[in-house]
């Protein structure tokens, strides 16, 4: 640990960077990063809870140098609790009740192939909405996606929401695939950059698949204060192949 470079930051999204989308981190994946740590800082930053985080990635906050969950409105470091944002002190009740009804009129008159339900979740700092439902299965989810490209069903949303909802300065972040998050402007990852200082680190490296202008990743990867890394099939193993051309940790053949 002693050969550690503190100065440089490997920072990383979660679905379809570190993992295949909502699928659990692979064992290989959790080896290389352990080894990775050992040479440079290590984070992630994702904009699901802490919960489905955990889910996907094991302990992430002890796994982590700095773990940074719904954007970084959840902030840990070495493990620690550092900081914790919440969206209805924000927003205000009234305005959140606003939001919320409309996505559930809209949604209730929208004509796609299948509804299941979870349509609006609800989580500390955004709200995730999705025409189809969270509770929808893999196949489905799958199936949504397709659909959705086609027909422009959440870019769709996305856009009469700018429209309603312009005094109250949101921004919507297309992401994953079949839901979108909701949160005031300025809230998106680079949120987390708040909590580290520029005198700390000489770089700061981010991975995402979502770096296109819209996506949940295309703040943060085009931030000046970050070098980005676009992640463009999706696939944990280019994650880690580009870290082995970066920091020469080599990467797994393949993952399981």
């Amino acid at each position: 640990m002693s050969g550690k470079n503190r100065r440089i930051l490997a920072l990383f999204d979660v679905d379809g960077t570190l993992t295949e989308p909502r699928k659990v981190v692979s064992p290989e994946t959790l080896e290389y990063l352990k080894a990775l740590r050992e040479k440079i800082c290590i984070g992630v930053v994702g904009g699901s809870d802490l919960v489905k985080q955990k889910e996907q990635l094991g302990d992430s906050p002890s796994m982590f140098d700095f773990c940074f969950s719904e954007n970084g409105l959840l902030a840990y470091a070495d493990g620690k609790k550092i900081g914790e944002t919440s969206l209805v002190n924000h927003l205000g009740e009234d305005n959140l009740k606003r939001v919320v009804n409309w996505v559930l009129h809209y949604i209730a008159d929208l004509d796609i192939p299948i509804k299941r339900g979870t349509f609006v979740e609800f989580r500390a700092g955004m709200l995730n909405l999705s025409p189809i439902g969270r509770n929808c299965s893999r196949e489905e989810r799958n199936e949504f996606e397709k659909f959705d490209l086609a027909n422009n069903i959440r870019k769709t949303m996305v856009e009469k929401m700018r429209k309603e909802f312009a005094d109250l300065n949101l921004t919507f972040s297309i992401g994953g695939q079949i839901s979108f998050d909701v949160f005031p402007t300025g809230w998106d990852k680079t949120y987390c950059l708040r909590y580290l200082p520029e005198t700390d680190f000489d770089e700061i490296h981010f991975f995402g698949d979502k770096t296109f202008e819209g996506g949940n990743d295309h703040e943060i990867y085009s931030h000046p204060r970050t070098i980005g890394h676009s992640i463009d099939d999706a696939k944990p193993l280019t994650t880690l192949r580009q870290l082995e051309s970066l920091f020469g940790v080599p990467a797994p053949a393949d993952l399981t």
